[in-house]
C-alpha cells in the first residue's frame, strides 16, 4: 500500500479490549472495566491501493484448484484445522508461555519441508541460532526451512514475498511492529494493524500464515479481542503445568468445524501425537470406584471415552455449593433438581462437585445420564437414597459405560 497525507492525532485506547475513543472515559463501554483508557499518539494516513489487488470474478469462473487444501504430515493438526491448510488463510495459535507453541510451529514447518515445500519461519523473539538449537533438539535438519529474525513486519513481508513459500510462520505477533506507527511493539494498535497487514498480504499472495500469540493471566489472547475476529482460524494450545499432555483446541474455524481437538504428549523430541486419546484419559482410572462414570462422547468426528467424577459432601452453609468443571453449570443445576424431585435424593444439604478428567468439556446431552449416575454413586449421597442398597450403587455406575 502507498500512504500519504500524514496528520497526527490523539486518541484514547482501552488496554483490555482495544476500544478507541476520542476522549478519555472512566469506564469502557466495550468491556465495562474501569480506568483502562490510555492516551495514544497515532498518525492518520490516506491509503491508495497498489496494482496487485484482487479482481472481480463471477462465481462460475472461480478456480477451486488454486484454493484447495494441502495436508500436513501431523494428523492431529490436520484434524483440528478441518483437513489441512487453506492457501491464503491466517491462523492464530495462542497459549501460555512455555506451553509448547514454538515447538509445535517448528515441528509443523519441518514436517512440510519433508514434502519438498519451502517454509518461511520468522522469529521476532529469538535469533536464528536459538531456533537452530531447538531444531537440533527436535532432530530436524531444516532443509527448505528458511529462518528470519526480524521484528519489522514490513521487512518480514517483503522477504516472504521474495521467497514465495508454501507456508509462513510468525512467532510471535506481539513482537512484530510497523515503523510508521508511533507506538511500541506489543501495544494494542501495533498488534491489530500488524494482523490486518498480514491478513491482506496472505489473501493477495495466496500464502497461508500461522502466527502465535500470548495469553494473559485470565486466559484471554493478549491484545484486543477483535484480533480473533480478524483471523480465519483460532487455536489454543492448553495443558497443565504438571502434565506432559497438551490439547490443541479450535475456537474459530471458517473452513471447518470447531468441535475437533488434537492431543499431543510433550517429550524430549518435541510434541508427539496421541492417536487414541481414550486410552490416555482412562489410563489412571480406578475400577469399581464410586462417584466415577465413563461416558462416550463425540468430539468432531472422533468418539471419545471420558470419565466424569462426582463428589458430594455435607455443607456447613445455608446454601449448598455446586461446582462444575467441564460441564455447563446450568446443566448441573437441572440434573440436581431432577434427582431431588424424581429420584428422591436429599441433595439440599450436600455440596456437589463435578469434574471431567483430561481438561475436556462435555456439551453433549447424552452425558446427562452419566452425570446423574456419578452423583448417585457418590459416597455421601448413598445414605440419602431410599430403597437402593449401598452394594448396588457401583453396579449402576458401571452400567452407564
Amino acid at each position: 500500500m502507498v500512504k500519504s497525507g500524514k496528520s497526527p492525532r490523539i486518541i484514547f485506547v482501552c488496554k483490555q479490549c482495544g476500544r478507541e475513543s476520542a476522549k478519555w472515559l472512566g469506564r469502557c463501554p466495550g468491556c465495562h472495566t474501569w480506568n483502562t483508557f490510555e492516551e495514544r499518539f497515532v498518525v492518520a494516513e490516506t491509503i491508495t491501493p497498489l496494482d496487485d489487488v484482487n479482481q472481480v470474478l463471477e462465481l462460475s469462473q472461480v478456480n477451486l484448484e488454486a484454493g484447495s487444501r494441502y495436508t500436513l504430515p501431523m494428523s492431529e493438526f490436520n484434524r483440528v484445522l478441518g483437513g489441512g491448510l487453506v492457501p491464503g488463510s491466517l491462523i492464530l495459535i495462542g497459549g501460555a508461555p512455555g506451553i509448547g507453541k514454538s515447538t509445535l510451529l517448528l515441528q509443523t514447518a519441518a514436517s512440510l519441508t519433508k514434502k519438498k515445500y519451502k517454509v518461511a519461519y520468522i522469529s521476532g523473539e529469538e535469533t536464528v541460532q536459538q531456533v537452530k538449537i531447538r531444531a537440533e533438539r527436535l532432530k530436524e535438519k531444516g532443509k527448505n526451512l528458511y529462518l528470519l529474525a526480524e521484528t519489522d513486519l514490513s521487512i518480514a513481508l517483503s522477504q516472504t514475498k521474495h521467497l514465495s513459500p508454501k507456508l509462513a510462520i510468525i512467532d510471535s505477533i506481539q513482537a512484530m511492529s510497523l515503523p510508521e506507527l508511533d507506538t511500541g511493539s506489543g501495544s494494542i494498535i501495533q498488534i491489530r494493524e500488524c494482523t490486518l497487514r498480514i491478513m491482506q498480504f496472505a489473501k493477495i499472495n495466496n500464502i497461508p500464515f500461522i502466527i502465535s500469540g500470548h495469553v494473559t493471566k485470565d486466559g484471554n489472547m493478549a491484545g484486543p479481542r477483535g484480533l480473533e475476529h480478524i483471523v480465519d482460524v483460532v487455536l489454543y494450545l492448553e495443558g497443565e503445568s504438571f502434565s506432559n499432555y497438551r490439547l490443541l483446541r479450535c475456537i474459530k474455524n471458517r473452513f471447518g468445524t470447531t468441535n475437533e481437538i488434537g492431543v499431543f504428549e510433550m517429550k524430549d523430541q518435541g510434541l508427539i501425537e496421541v492417536l487414541n486419546p481414550s486410552d490416555l484419559l482412562l489410563a489412571q482410572r480406578f475400577t469399581d470406584s464410586v462417584g466415577s462414570v465413563v461416558v462416550p462422547t463425540i468430539e468432531g468426528n472422533r468418539p471419545l471415552l471420558l470419565e466424569i467424577q462426582a463428589l458430594t459432601n455435607p455443607t456447613k452453609f445455608t446454601a449448598p455449593r455446586r461446582v462444575a468443571n467441564g460441564i455447563d453449570f446450568g446443566r448441573l443445576l437441572l440434573i440436581t433438581a431432577v434427582l431431588s424431585r424424581r429420584v428422591g435424593l436429599k441433595l439440599n444439604n450436600q455440596d456437589i462437585l463435578i469434574n471431567v478428567t483430561g481438561g475436556l468439556r462435555v456439551d453433549e446431552p447424552a452425558a446427562d445420564l452419566g452425570i446423574a449416575l456419578a452423583i448417585i454413586s457418590a459416597p455421601v449421597s448413598v445414605v440419602a437414597i431410599t430403597g437402593i442398597p449401598v452394594s448396588v450403587i457401583p453396579w449402576l455406575s458401571q452400567r452407564a459405560i
